[in-house]
């Protein structure tokens, strides 16, 4: 069998790309670490920043992020859950973490596969943003 890369890289470098205008790739940085958590708390961060005006953008971020994850993985043959929760019904919030940790419909081996790969993904975000960032505006270039 052959390697593939399924351009993990690429992806991560234009949701950089798309982003590097809109003052949050130090979201990605954040992401890596919230990995870490697990991929329920991952997909649900941006629940928690994309209906606030001040942080709404960095939410979309996230959002795109998983998005571009989920399709990464259907590539690799893992169908990843990616329930719409764009009215922000419980109910509905509620039915998409069930679908992440229900391991008849989503095994543990794909768990561990799809959390291995988003782990890499944001490795990438991170190098991707070190090299693209902005310089602060508080920065004296002088």
């Amino acid at each position: 069998m052959a390697w593939n890369s399924y351009n993990l890289d690429r992806v991560a470098q234009r949701l950089v790309l798309d982003y590097r205008d809109k003052d949050v790739l130090n979201e990605s940085h954040k992401m890596r670490v919230t990995v870490a958590y697990g991929l329920e708390r991952f997909w649900g961060e941006h629940l928690r920043l994309i209906n606030k005006p001040k942080t709404r953008i960095a939410g979309e971020y996230w959002r795109d992020t998983w998005n571009a994850f989920v399709k990464l993985m259907k590539k690799a043959g893992i169908n990843v859950p990616n329930e719409d929760v764009s009215q922000g019904k419980t109910a509905d919030i509620e039915k998409m973490v069930t679908q992440l940790w229900d391991k008849d419909q989503f095994p543990i081996e794909h768990q561990r596969i799809a959390l291995t790969v988003l782990t890499q993904l944001c490795d990438s975000l991170v190098w991707w943003t070190q090299r693209y960032k902005k310089p602060s505006k508080d920065t004296d270039e002088s």
